[in-house]
């Protein structure tokens, strides 16, 4: 029987195909948070080679996104970086007769990102707020140079927005100055390529710029984002990354995330970068 096979990744317009087998027992696909994109693209590339009659496709498009597939039915599994909304919830009951299954599948420090160049080692959330919301324009007021900050942030269909929103900014609205970036790795590249830049996301995706140490307020110890600070809770910004469901999982969806959290899912998480949820 002739072999073929399909993976598919979206991470903004990129794709990857890696094989399978076309006589497959089985086709699941996992929608949603772009932080979480990388994460599933390896999940899924390791189930594969071990169950080669499956096929899974992961997209991103924020978790926002992936709530709303869930609830339209168009996704098996929703990728998350937040928690489901009781509106949501809700949706799904009046659908499904069901709120859904919540599954944590690894954690994550929410780092903010500076240039590299950038003198700060660290900052408090007060300051950050500051910054977000526009009242802090200028380096010089938290002890930086003379210049404007120019302000990164994310799309409100990301669970990473939905985050930073509540628990940095305690609610208001983001500066207008802020620069709407389409996911974690466009706000990585546009942050080191300005010197004076700020933005957050996803650890993992820290490459080529400086994440600072953050502090809950100015009389706080600076922590950073690492494994045993997320998983013990010091690091003022961990948080969980979930996996949604319908209905309670069965068949080859119940097999992926068993083994997602199994010994060897779980080490995959540490690889790419974020922290496991044991």
């Amino acid at each position: 029987m002739k072999l073929r096979g399909l993976f598919v990744a979206l991470v903004g317009l990129s794709s990857l195909w890696l094989p399978a087998t076309a006589a497959h027992a089985g086709s699941i696909t996992v929608k949603g948070s772009d932080t979480m994109v990388i994460l599933g693209q390896r999940w899924a590339e390791e189930y594969m080679k071990k169950n080669p009659g499956t096929v899974l496709q992961v997209t991103g498009g924020g978790s926002g996104t992936g709530i709303s597939a869930l609830i339209n039915g168009t996704t098996d599994i929703c990728a998350s970086s937040r928690a489901m909304k009781p509106a949501e919830k809700e949706k799904l009951r009046d659908r499904y007769n069901n709120v859904g299954v919540e599954i944590p599948v690894a954690r994550d420090g929410l780092a903010v990102y500076v240039a590299a160049t950038n003198a700060l080692t660290e900052i408090s959330i007060p300051d950050l707020k500051g910054i977000f919301t526009g009242k802090i324009t200028n380096w010089k007021q938290i002890g930086g140079p003379d210049s404007n900050i120019i302000v990164y942030s994310r799309e409100n269909s990301s669970g990473t927005y939905v985050f930073f929103k509540e628990h940095v900014l305690g609610g208001a609205d983001f500066t207008p100055r802020a620069q709407t970036m389409p996911g974690t790795a466009a706000v990585v590249n546009a942050v080191s390529k300005e010197k004076f830049g700020i933005g957050y996301g996803g650890a993992a995706y820290a490459k080529g710029i400086k994440i600072l140490k953050v502090k809950k307020d100015a009389t706080s110890p600076a922590i950073n984002p690492e494994k045993a600070t997320v998983l013990n809770g010091t690091y003022p910004l961990s948080l969980p990354l979930f996996f949604y469901l319908r209905a309670k999982a069965a068949g080859e969806i119940k097999s992926f995330i068993d083994w997602v959290l199994s010994a060897d899912g779980q080490a995959i998480v540490e690889k790419v970068g974020y922290y496991p949820v044991k």
